[in-house]
């Protein structure tokens, strides 16, 4: 004997029965059958729809009715033939007239009690099942329809009875000795009450009648057929890397089941886990899936995790007061109060202390819960001794659940330090002795964020995924874009990061997709995605709430710098080649690190001084390792080496100027490399980072510039001025050559001062010889006296920089 079990979008349509169906007649081959069917997805709700409006004296009552009846003639006229059509349409018509009877009663007295409310919800069970035992006699004409009603026993608590196993069992083994079908079709979800009253098991409960006749007839195993691959590990609504679990224990299947698993029905396994018999978790729609084994048998796993859970709108209840100190009592009449008006309790959290406890409940509990234990602790309360109970709503309860927990050192750790560094807050904690579960309070806005870092942290292989949000798309952006693109696979490959730009942005328009934009088509998709806003982006960025989420700034915007701490605050993390923030107000500059540090939200600025050079890195590694820096010389700009070791006053100093351009190595303004002001960030930067107090003003800028190409206000005017004094850099150039030296851009730092200017350097010097775009640093430093630490290469150029940037993304992700 086996029971099996079909639920609403399995007999949701003609289609879908057919297949169910199919399933059916194949097992019946074998095995004896049981086949408990639910009701048709969508018509339970549109019962308790329309006796809510009849009750409401809403005549909308009457178009539900024939909904109701249209979908389900509608699959007679389709698994049936003609001729065998009028007959159950018939029965399925008195069916529904009766419905409209008690429908009308509910109109007539303005009320819908429990009691007649499961009157009407049972219909939908009755009329799919007995359409499904019809279909199925076309081709297995011994198989049968039974009423559940006639065998499930419970008791008068209308709308979630308890059943009577002692009476149930009797019934159905006596029925089934007697009766000999191949397979028998039950309703699931109804019974009765012993005088004949129609009860209902609670939402959800076909499983359970599947579980009941399992058990009564120590059936060989029950399988639940749904529209999904059985369990999963988390749920693939919300994370779409979860994953079917093969083998589970009953108590694992009932602890996700209890916290939010809804392909199966918490009560459902404990009459069957008593007498031992497996549950199967099939799926109608992939019947040669593997699915959900469900025993006794713990599943040889290396993770101790089974699946991760969650349940939706709880509510804390938390009552506290010195009162309650050492007091015997407390909880009880708590707890009591609470039964008494039938509130289940989900959630306990309490502290050794006995000041306080608390405890989560659905949020609609919630609005009956308080009233009764500020009552039931009125005298407390006026006494001080208690305070008035507090609630808090918008919350959710996610639980990690797996019986080899208790085996594993540190579950508790990695879960709250994964949860931690997404700036999830955990609002409570509990954790039983059977260390099967642990259960936490988030906000409910986390649920996301946190389902999907942990699943990350214990199932995908410790897979990462960072998403990404990239404002600025010109050179370093759409070669950082491209980059990103090429590299998608090798990173996911050989480092568990999984990169999606989720939002990007030019000057003019921002771009969100929640899945991730294609990086191949991003250009074709931007110049049509709105106008772009910086209030706007920041705010979808929060709403999304997406973990490991990180801002890219590609820009040399003021504007965007601006935006960081609101990006911060959020535990959002900054990478950035924009100089602009760093090299701000000191105070400013304190606040974003204090900002990173107290939301857990890197702010990565390699980038800011020499591209992709790990310069600041390697600065920052030194500090950590205790040492000092006490002299700094650098030639910090790779636009401004590029133009000098180009120019040879053969041809104008503006052409240099504007090929450096060309190839992306100035700024979109060149005078903010030429005046000195790009490289002034940049050692100022690297003071800062050597933990020196130092502002930008403080920095002796020994211009080069003729003032006249100071005061131009344009890149146009600049352009023009600089033609205008090609005889000034031309004679800067042939000093420098009679002195058998060349011309560097020099930064330098020592003894709390800085300064930049240019300078001729002579042969002997390290900086003589640096080509091209390079950049060059010399650290002196406590360790590093009469030999610098040296860092040189290329300092200058889209590909680097959004080299820099890729690696900054890459190093939050490695952490």
């Amino acid at each position: 004997m086996k029971v099996l079990k079909f639920g609403g979008t399995s007999v949701g349509n003609a289609a879908n029965i057919s297949r169910s169906l199919q399933i059916i007649q194949e097992k019946a081959k074998q095995d004896q059958l049981v086949v408990a069917v639910s009701a048709m997805s969508g018509v339970t709700d549109l019962l308790l729809k329309a006796g809510q409006l009849a009750a409401a004296k809403n005549e909308a009552f009457r178009p539900i009715l024939t909904e109701i009846e249209q979908k389900h003639f509608e699959a007679i006229k389709t698994l049936l033939p003609i001729t065998d059509q009028n007959g159950v349409l018939s029965h399925c018509k008195r069916s529904l007239n009766t419905l409209e009877t008690l429908l009308e009663g509910c109109f007539l007295l303005g009320e819908m009690t429990a009691r007649t409310c499961d009157s009407i919800v049972c219909y939908g069970e009755l009329l799919s099942a007995y359409i499904v035992a019809k279909a199925l006699e076309q081709t297995l004409p011994n198989s049968h329809f039974k009423d559940s009603r006639e065998l499930v026993v419970t008791n008068r608590n209308f709308g979630h009875a308890a059943v009577d196993f002692e009476a149930s069992d009797k019934l159905i083994r006596t029925y089934f000795n007697q009766e000999k079908h191949p397979v028998t079709i039950v309703p699931g979800f109804i019974a009765a009450a012993p005088d004949g009253q129609t009860t209902t098991l609670g939402r959800g409960g076909s499983d359970y009648t599947a579980a009941i006749f399992a058990a009564a007839l120590h059936a060989q195993d029950l399988e639940i057929w749904t529209d999904v691959n059985g369990m999963f590990t988390a749920n693939p609504n919300l994370v779409k890397q979860a994953q079917p679990i093969e083998k589970i224990t009953y108590e694992e299947a009932m602890e996700l089941s209890h916290f939010g698993a809804k392909v199966l029905y918490p009560p459902t396994i404990q009459p069957v886990l008593s007498k031992n018999i497996p549950i199967w978790i099939k799926n109608t729609f992939e019947p040669e899936a593997i699915g959900t084994f469900i025993s006794n048998q713990p599943s040889h796993s290396d993770n101790p995790i089974k699946g991760i859970s969650h349940i939706d709108k709880i509510a804390l209840i938390t009552l506290e007061g010195s009162g309650m100190i050492g007091v015997a009592g407390s909880s009880k009449k708590l707890f009591e109060v609470l039964s008494n008006i039938q509130v289940n309790v989900i959630f306990i959290t309490q502290a050794s202390s006995e000041h306080s406890i608390c405890i989560g409940v659905l949020e609609q509990d919630a609005l009956r819960a308080k009233p009764a234990i500020d009552q039931m602790f009125e005298i407390e309360i006026s006494q001080q001794k208690v305070n008035p109970c507090v609630v808090e709503n918008g919350l959710c309860i996610v639980a990690v659940v797996g019986d080899q927990m208790k085996n594993h050192q540190g579950i508790s750790g990695k879960m709250f330090s994964t949860l931690g560094n997404n700036n999830v807050n955990i609002r409570a904690i509990a954790q039983g002795a059977s260390e099967r579960n642990i259960s936490i309070v988030i906000d409910k806005k986390d649920v996301h964020k946190a389902l999907n870092t942990l699943h990350e942290r214990f199932f995908d292989d410790n897979t990462k995924q960072l998403n990404l949000f990239v404002m600025g798309v010109g050179n370093v952006g759409a070669i950082f874009l491209e980059q990103l693109r090429k590299q998608q696979d090798f990173l996911l490959r050989n480092y568990k990061l999984n990169l999606r730009v989720i939002g990007l942005s030019n000057s003019e328009k921002m771009l969100f997709e929640e899945e991730g934009i294609p990086l191949e088509l991003w250009r074709e998709k931007l110049p049509g995605a709105q106008m772009l806003d910086y209030d706007q982006f920041i705010t979808t960025v929060r709403d999304f709430n997406l973990r490991n989420s990180i801002f890219i700034d590609n820009t040399a915007s003021e504007t965007v710098a601006a935006l960081y701490p609101q990006f911060l605050e959020r535990n959002i993390a900054v990478v950035t080649c924009n100089k602009i923030a760093c090299a701000s107000e000191y105070s400013h500059y304190r606040h974003l690190k204090t900002l990173s540090r107290k939301y857990n939200a890197p702010f990565l600025f390699e980038t800011n001084v020499g591209a992709g050079l790990p310069i600041i890195d390697t600065l920052k590694n030194l500090l950590a390792s205790g040492d000092q820096v006490q002299e700094i010389q650098a030639v910090l700009s790779g636009s401004l080496n590029f133009i000098f070791n180009r120019y040879d006053g053969q041809t104008p100093f503006v052409d240099a100027v504007r090929q450096a351009g060309i190839e992306g190595y100035t700024e979109p303004d060149p005078k903010i490399d030429l005046s000195g002001i790009d490289v002034m960030r940049k050692i100022l930067i690297l003071v800062r980072e050597s933990g020196y107090v130092m502002e930008l003003e403080d920095i002796d800028n020994q211009s080069f510039l003729p003032q006249a190409c100071l005061q131009t206000q344009t890149v146009d005017a600049f352009l023009a001025s600089l033609a205008e004094h090609e005889t000034h850099f031309k004679n800067l150039v042939e000093q420098a050559a009679q002195n058998r030296c060349k011309l560097k851009y020099v930064a330098s730092f020592k003894a709390g001062k800085a300064k930049v200017g240019l300078q001729q350097i002579p042969p002997e010097h390290p900086f003589f010889n640096l080509e091209g775009k390079d950049n060059i640093v010399l650290f002196y430093t406590d360790r590093y006296v009469d030999q610098p630490l040296l860092i040189k290469g290329a300092g200058a150029g889209a590909a680097v920089t959004a080299s820099g940037i890729f690696a900054d993304v890459i190093r939050i992700g490695t952490v």
